[in-house]
């Protein structure tokens, strides 16, 4: 008896190092091994697997590894062929032509053909229901097959920034459920998904491009952000993105942790259309009461890049680091323009926060700490992302949130767009008629000069009329075990999953 409990004590063993061996690599994949990584997430990829359709920004950054477009971003911001293999531009930024490369397969192996792009960008530039699901679509006139490898895109008004436009993702006409059954021509397909469990994605074999070099990726759901350390230090995932800095000193030394910026606009949205937020005054007031610095030292060790308006630094010529000085903390100023707006004992007001965003939750919980200062309560309410989505984005049933907007592309529409007065996607509902005007001024400006300082004005007149309280694009801390490498900032707010590969003696 004693000697077969040393044998079961010694198999016990073995098992256990056969398993923490294997932990990064397992299966057969053509006659070797599989590699696999484990990526935590803070939401469920839910709003749509559509990537037409898709609005949050944890969505897009995963079916980035999905689907392509005629033109892709690289980690430099550049925007280079995919799809196409080259592009010509004439007219002034009016004709658009596009070269397809030959061969390109999408996950259900069929070819892509011209008939699939010519549907893809006309799918996005519909407005049936209502808006086009590519807002910047609504510039198309046309889209016209003149051979069967090339497509011509002819807008109603020449625009030299449109090429960035083309990244929206061409997906199979033949595909009637896109948002249930993805099918792209990324470096990665899709495999499966548990509801607000788990998303997983596999390495396409017939990539046309770079293959990835993990074979296969499951992105698991941690919407509890107390969870997210204990789930990295106890193997259960390799890597999370945008862990706080407390989180960071909480790792063990399994990991490496890899600093960069999130390339969004941190702000509390304020809902303009509700009292008192519909009162410049009022939102000038919080403006002076918020002091950036001190936000960013005590969530981030005073990390992150302070915002003055709506453009963050990647933006390069559009970015306006003057206006960061336009409010400079001032209880005392912040208190005599309540007065003014008829609130000289301050008022109370409910912030809204998405509860998986760890540091948008830090970030309001210190806010309202400086808002006692002159007299006003935010009393915040945390509520899951989905809820966010469809109450405060959709409904617009909200006063105030903390949240960080991101860009699909290094344009300045990609930011500015939304503040247009009528824009569906103006969910803090800013009016203004000067911010159309100049707007409208930068849409129809071919000369760069003119449209660079059209979209200024505009940056300027969301901050001079505080259209919200503007505050950092927040630093990015990336936790990645040590056995992966390959990780890559981009300056916008995609994942590049297929650049992570096993390090060095891994396997």
């Amino acid at each position: 008896m004693k000697t077969k409990a040393i044998r079961r004590f010694l198999l016990t063993l073995v098992c256990t190092a056969l398993t923490i061996a294997l932990s990064g690599c397992a299966g057969d994949k053509a006659g070797g091994t599989t590699s696999r990584i484990s990526i935590g997430i803070p939401q469920d990829i839910e709003d749509s697997l559509d990537p037409h359709k898709a609005v949050a920004a944890g969505t897009e950054e995963i079916l980035f590894n999905l689907y392509e477009g005629l033109v892709k971003p690289d980690s430099e911001g550049n925007m280079v062929d995919a799809l196409a293999e080259s592009h010509t531009v004439e007219e002034e930024g009016k004709v658009y032509t596009f070269r397809l490369r030959d061969g390109v397969k999408f996950h259900d192996g069929s070819l892509v053909t011209a008939e699939d792009v010519k549907y893809s960008l006309e799918r996005c530039a519909d407005t049936s229901s209502g808006d086009p699901l590519v807002p910047a679509f609504s510039a198309i006139e046309s889209v016209e097959i003149t051979d069967e490898n090339t497509v011509r895109v002819t807008l109603k008004e020449p625009d030299n920034e449109f090429l960035a436009y083309m990244d929206a993702a061409i997906i199979p006409a033949s595909n009637d459920s896109p948002e249930t059954n993805p099918i792209g021509t990324g470096p990665y397909k899709y495999v499966s998904r548990s509801p607000q469990e788990n998303f997983v994605i596999e390495k396409f074999d017939d990539y046309w491009g770079t293959p990835a070099n993990i074979d296969e990726i499951t992105l698991k759901v941690i919407a509890n952000s107390d969870t997210i350390v204990t789930s990295l230090n106890g193997g259960a995932i390799d890597m999370f993105v945008r862990v706080s800095q407390s989180m960071t000193e909480q790792l063990s030394d399994d990991y490496n942790v890899l600093e960069g910026t999130m390339n969004l606009v941190q702000a509390m949205y304020l809902n303009n259309a509700k009292a008192p937020f519909d009162d410049v005054r009022v939102r000038q007031a919080l403006c002076y009461a918020v002091d950036v610095q001190e936000i960013m030292d005590i969530i981030s060790d005073g990390k992150g890049t302070q915002l003055g308006s709506s453009m963050f630094p990647a933006f390069g010529k559009y970015y306006m680091e003057e206006l960061n000085d336009l409010y400079p903390a001032d209880p005392e100023k912040a208190k005599e323009l309540l007065a003014e707006a008829g609130y000289p004992d301050g008022f109370s007001f409910k912030l809204t926060v998405p509860s998986n965003y760890q540091q948008h939750v830090d970030t309001a919980q210190v806010i309202a700490e400086q808002l006692k200062r002159i007299g006003v309560t935010a009393e915040i309410e945390l509520i899951e992302w989905e809820s966010w989505l469809s109450q405060v984005y959709a409904d617009r049933d909200f006063e105030a949130t903390v949240v960080g907007l991101d860009a699909s592309s290094l344009t300045a529409p990609a930011l500015l767009s939304r503040f247009v007065s009528d824009a569906g996607k103006n969910f803090v509902n800013f009016e203004s008629e000067a911010y159309d005007a100049a707007y409208a001024g930068a849409s129809t400006s071919t000369d760069e000069t003119e449209k660079t300082a059209y979209y200024k004005e505009c940056e300027r007149i969301l901050a001079e009329e505080a259209a919200n309280v503007y505050i950092q694009d927040l630093p990015c801390f990336v936790a990645l075990n040590k056995k992966y490498t390959g990780y890559e900032f981009y300056p916008l707010y995609v994942q590049d999953l297929a650049k992570l590969k096993l390090a060095d003696g891994q396997e």
